[in-house]
């Protein structure tokens, strides 16, 4: 009788056993929430601002490739793009003997050398006798490698006798070349 109570008294035990780890074992193989909402705040909490922040690249050859300045900067790491306040961009290009300057109230750059600026964009040719002179926008991306631009929203395009208006564009700033992509309008004033 004691071997058959010995049997039944482990049985139970193990049962027991079981049922206590059946209970806790999707507590056990949970991640803890507070980790995965302390890693997806510390994502949208930039990791370093700066105030009135100046910067001059230059490419592999030593050349001026692009300054920047912005009112603020905000550094996001983990999700890979700086927010700039009032940037200002001076592009250089290799064959044009002024820069571009491009204004804007917003602008995030990504880790790709892609910057996208919003809010009262201006585009201002510095060079005295190119074709294009000044451009308006509220949405730009430019690729900062290749000095290419592009716009899906409504542009103002100002030369010396002439202004375009187009829904979008396209301009590579090495080649002067640029596309319009919804012409709406070209007014031609010759001076006398």
């Amino acid at each position: 009788m004691s071997r058959f109570g010995f049997n039944r008294l482990g049985v139970s035990i193990s049962a027991l056993f079981s049922l206590a780890v059946l209970m806790y074992l999707p507590t056990w193989m949970e991640e803890p929430e507070k980790d995965v909402r302390q890693q997806q705040s510390d994502a949208l909490k930039p990791s370093y601002k700066a105030k009135n922040l100046a910067t001059t690249l230059y490419n592999q050859d030593g050349m001026l490739n692009h300054k920047v300045f912005a009112e603020s900067m905000e550094h996001y790491d983990q999700l890979g793009f700086v927010f700039f306040q009032q940037p200002r961009y001076t592009l250089y290009t290799d064959n044009a003997n002024a820069p571009w300057v491009v204004t804007a109230k917003e602008g995030t750059l990504y880790n790709n050398e892609l910057i996208q600026l919003e809010k009262a964009v201006t585009i201002e040719n510095k060079t005295d006798n190119d074709f294009v002179k000044n451009i308006t926008t509220e949405y730009i991306q430019i690729n900062l490698e290749n000095k290419q631009m592009t716009s899906d929203q409504p542009v103002k395009i100002l030369g010396t006798q002439y202004v375009i208006l187009s829904n979008g564009f396209n301009a590579d700033l090495r080649k002067q070349e640029y596309e319009l992509l919804d012409h709406v309008q070209t007014t031609y004033s010759p001076s006398n």
